[in-house]
């Protein structure tokens, strides 16, 4: 009797010491999330990179009786928050990226790291990657991800440029506001929407501005990142956060699936609608025809087991950004339906945060 008590003593201790889960593997590299527009340590007071209860997804429980963790990760995973301007170009947000990450990597003693963006932060990261690169002289970023990105611009944000000064002055003033108040100063949320245009929307100012040219600088090439992924989303008015629907119903609804060498229907993205506005073609605030860069990855949410992220072998990989194709423009495959701030915590909604980035987790981990 004494031995069976002993050895269940021993299993109920082993049982309280942090253990390798089923899930996700170790990547070889720490993985960094750089966070989009408006975003820094949370979302107008949602954790991002969050689930509905603010729990870090990137967090692995590796420690005793740990709870607010992500049971799916590998226990010794790394894994990094940036945090850079809120409102700004990719051009200033890219640099302070870069510095961040290499402060990481130094204090982490990692040769590389993998990079996952979402919304601007997967734009962002381009030119992080290249800047570390110049910076050591060799790549630095094994994968890059990007996550609802608009690599090809939002109509969104030229839809809000073109109401004039009498409203983009007041969005930009409280933007700053709440940027510099409630995070750090050195916003400039004019720089910011000017970005995520195609076009440079203030040809006469004497910058370069907007998508299209940052593409140019900062393109998906071997000699910056090891590879190249992107996750797209678009939604349905069933599950769209309550101000998208408002943006959606009553301002303003993206033409997002249609393709066009650059943006000829002139609506801030590359590529044009395809006539149909109320269909499962954006997120919300960026249409299908902007998100793809690299190759295009599919989510399967497994309803009993571990979910998966694999290639989606049928939608060609778009290696040149600003020349996507008909069919990055335009398929539906792999289409994640979550509007725009779902996939980062914002909720609460039915979609599993820590299970979706822990697929992305086991994605990087066989490629980098």
């Amino acid at each position: 009797m004494r031995r069976v008590h002993a050895f269940l003593v021993v299993v109920g201790v082993l049982c309280l010491v942090p253990q390798a889960r089923a899930g996700a593997a170790k990547t070889t590299y720490p993985v960094v999330f750089a966070h989009g527009m408006g975003g820094f340590d949370d979302l107008l007071g949602f954790d991002y990179w969050g689930d509905d209860y603010g729990q870090f997804v990137g967090d692995p429980c590796d420690e005793l009786l740990e709870v607010t963790c992500n049971p799916d990760l590998d226990v010794g995973q790394r894994a990094f928050v940036a945090q850079v301007q809120a409102f700004q170009s990719s051009e200033v947000r890219g640099l302070d990226l870069a510095n961040d990450i290499e402060g990481f990597m130094t204090t982490a003693g990692a040769s590389k790291v993998n990079i996952l963006g979402h919304s601007q932060g997967g734009i962002d990261a381009r030119k992080a990657a290249r800047v570390l690169r110049e910076r050591r002289g060799a790549t630095a970023v094994a994968v890059l991800v990007s996550v609802s990105s608009p690599h090809r611009g939002s109509p969104v944000a030229r839809y809000v440029l073109d109401q004039g000064p009498g409203v983009t002055s007041v969005v930009a003033a409280l933007a700053r506001y709440y940027g510099d108040s409630i995070y750090r100063a050195g916003n400039d949320p004019y720089a910011a929407l000017k970005q995520l245009v195609y076009d440079d929307y203030a040809a006469g100012d004497g910058v370069t501005t907007g998508a299209k040219a940052f593409n140019t600088a900062y393109p998906v090439s071997s000699t910056y990142a090891g590879r190249y992924v992107s996750l797209i989303t678009a939604q349905t008015g069933a599950n769209v956060n309550p101000a998208l629907y408002l943006l959606k119903e009553f301002f303003f609804d993206i033409d997002g699936d249609g393709a066009c060498a650059d943006d000829c229907d002139n609506d801030g993205a590359g590529g044009a609608g395809d006539g149909v506005k109320d269909d499962l073609d954006d997120d919300g605030l960026v249409g299908i025809n902007s998100q793809q860069m690299g190759t295009r990855l599919r989510y399967t949410d497994v309803a009993i087991g571990f979910d998966t992220v694999t290639n989606d072998t049928s939608v060609p990989a778009v290696t040149n950004i600003n020349a996507p194709g008909s069919a990055a423009s335009t398929s539906a495959s792999s289409i994640i339906n979550q509007d725009h701030v779902d996939v980062v915590g914002v909720g609460p909604d039915t979609f599993d945060e820590p299970e979706f980035y822990a697929a992305i987790f086991q994605y990087i981990a066989t490629n980098d």
